[in-house]
C-alpha cells in the first residue's frame, strides 16, 4: 500500500518535475497557409504571457480582441485589413505589445470612434514599430496607465475634419509616453484630453488637418524634442497647467487661425529652447498665466508673439527676434509680460560700455502692429516709406505703444537659442 502511494505521488509530481521552472509559454504561429489562420485564434490558443507570431500576410476577420498578457508580434509586416469597415485590435488586458504589424482600412464614421488599434482600462501596454495606413483613428488609449507608444509610423489622407480622426488619441489616462512616431495627415496628430504625467517625445507631427498637437486638461505632462510641421492651425495647449515644452520646432504654421504654438487659459508653463519659423504667427497667449518663455528662436513669422490682454505675469528671456514681420504685438495698454536681454535683431541701440547688452530700451511693439490689429487692410502699408517714418516717430516719443512692454537692456548679439544638446536634431 505505501508503495502504490509513492508511485502515485511520483506520477503526479513528474510533470511539474520535467517543467524548468523558468520556462516560457509556447510560441503561437499565425500564418495564412497554416494550422492557425486567424490572429483571432492564435490570440484564443496562447497562454497567459505568451506569444503570438503573425507572419506574413493579409488577415481579414472581426476584430481582433487582446483579454490576456501577451505578446503580438508581426514577422515581414503581416496586415490587419479593415475592409473599410470595422476596427482591427482592441486590447482589454494588462501587458499586452503589440509590435511589428501593419494596419490598414479603418473605414470613416460618423457615430464612432473607430480606431485600428484601441487600448482599454489597461495599464504596461506597449505599442511599437508599427504602421497604420487610412486608419480613421489609429491608436487609441482610453483609460490607460503606465503605456508607451513609441516608433510609430501613421499616415493618412484626410480631406475634412468631420471625416476624420486622429493619430494618436488619449483620453483620461496617466504615465503615458508618446515617442518617435511619424505622423502624417490625420485631423490632429497627437490628441490629449484629461492626461496626467504625460511625454510626448522626438515625435514629427506634420501634415495633419487641424492641430499637429492637441492638449486640452492635461496637467503635468512635457514635451520635448518634437518637429510640428505644416499642421493647419499649427499647435494648441489649452485648460491646462504645467506643462514644459523644450526643444521643439513649430514650423510652417500659415494661414488665418494658424499659429506655431496657441496657449489657452494655461497656468505655469514653460515655453524654453524651441524654433519657430514661418508661422503666420508664433506663439499666441490667451489667458496664459505665469508663463516663461526662454532661451527660444522665433525666425521669419508674421508675428513672432501676440499677447492678449487676459495674460499674466509673463517673462520672456535670453529669446531670439529675427526677420519677423512684428516681434510682439497686443491688444492691451498694460500687458502682464516683462522683456528682459532678449536679441531683436530690429534693435538701433548702442553699447557703450561692451558688455554685450544695449544702453538703451526696446520696445518690440511696433506701432503699425497695433494699427494692422485695428485695420487689417493697412497691412498693405507694410514696408512702406509712410510706415518707417511712423515707427520711428513712436521709438523718438512712445505714445501709442504700451509703456510696460520694453526690453531695458536687450542683447546686442543673438544668442543661438533654439534646441540645444540633445534635443537639436
Amino acid at each position: 500500500m505505501r508503495i502504490e502511494a509513492l508511485l502515485l505521488a511520483f506520477a503526479v509530481a513528474q510533470p511539474a518535475l520535467a517543467q524548468p521552472a523558468n520556462a516560457q509559454p509556447a510560441t503561437v504561429v499565425v500564418s495564412p497557409d497554416g494550422p492557425v489562420r486567424t490572429i483571432a485564434e492564435g490570440v484564443r490558443r496562447a497562454a497567459p504571457g505568451g506569444r503570438v507570431l503573425v507572419r506574413r500576410g493579409t488577415y481579414r476577420e472581426p476584430t481582433v480582441v487582446v483579454d490576456r498578457p501577451l505578446t503580438l508580434e508581426g514577422e515581414g509586416w503581416p496586415t490587419l485589413d479593415g475592409e473599410g469597415a470595422r476596427e482591427l485590435l482592441r486590447v482589454t488586458a494588462d501587458r499586452v505589445t503589440v509590435r511589428g504589424l501593419r494596419f490598414a482600412n479603418v473605414g470613416r464614421s460618423y457615430t464612432e470612434d473607430r480606431a485600428a488599434l484601441r487600448v482599454v482600462r489597461a495599464s504596461g501596454c506597449n505599442i511599437a514599430g508599427n504602421r497604420f495606413d487610412d486608419a480613421f483613428y489609429g491608436v487609441y488609449l482610453a483609460e490607460v496607465t503606465d503605456c508607451r507608444v513609441t516608433g510609430n509610423r501613421l499616415v493618412a489622407h484626410a480631406t475634412s475634419e468631420a471625416a476624420s480622426g486622429n493619430g494618436i488619441h488619449l483620453w483620461s489616462s496617466r504615465d503615458v509616453l508618446v515617442a518617435d512616431n511619424d505622423v502624417r495627415g490625420h485631423r490632429d496628430g497627437i490628441y490629449f484630453e484629461f492626461v496626467r504625467h504625460g511625454r510626448v517625445e522626438r515625435n514629427v507631427s506634420a501634415g495633419n488637418l487641424r492641430y499637429g498637437l492637441h492638449f486640452m486638461y492635461s496637467d503635468s505632462s512635457r514635451y520635448l524634442a518634437n518637429t510640428f510641421r505644416a499642421n493647419g492651425a499649427g499647435v494648441a495647449v489649452m485648460y491646462t497647467r504645467q506643462v514644459e515644452m523644450r526643444g521643439n520646432r513649430f514650423e510652417a504654421a500659415r494661414g488665418a487661425s494658424a499659429y506655431g504654438l496657441l496657449l489657452k487659459e494655461i497656468g505655469d508653463p514653460v515655453l524654453a529652447d524651441n524654433a519657430f519659423s514661418d508661422n503666420t504667427v508664433a506663439l499666441m497667449a490667451d489667458g496664459a498665466t505665469r508663463l516663461v518663455v526662454e532661451g527660444n528662436r522665433f525666425a521669419r513669422n508674421g508675428w513672432a508673439v501676440q499677447l492678449q490682454a487676459n495674460t499674466q505675469d509673463a517673462r520672456f528671456a535670453g529669446n531670439d527676434f529675427l526677420a519677423n514681420t512684428f516681434d510682439v504685438a497686443t491688444n492691451a495698454r498694460d500687458a502682464g509680460a516683462t522683456f528682459a536681454a532678449n536679441y531683436y535683431d530690429g534693435y538701433r541701440g548702442y553699447d557703450l560700455d561692451r558688455d554685450g547688452r544695449g544702453d538703451v530700451p526696446h520696445r518690440p511693439v511696433r506701432l503699425f502692429s497695433l494699427l494692422v490689429a485695428n485695420h487689417e487692410p493697412s497691412l498693405v502699408l507694410l514696408r512702406s516709406f509712410f510706415v518707417d517714418l511712423m515707427d520711428a516717430a513712436e521709438r523718438v516719443i512712445p505714445a501709442l505703444t504700451p509703456e510696460t512692454i520694453a526690453d531695458a537692456r536687450p542683447a546686442m548679439r543673438p544668442h543661438g537659442a533654439g534646441p540645444r544638446g540633445a534635443l537639436a536634431r
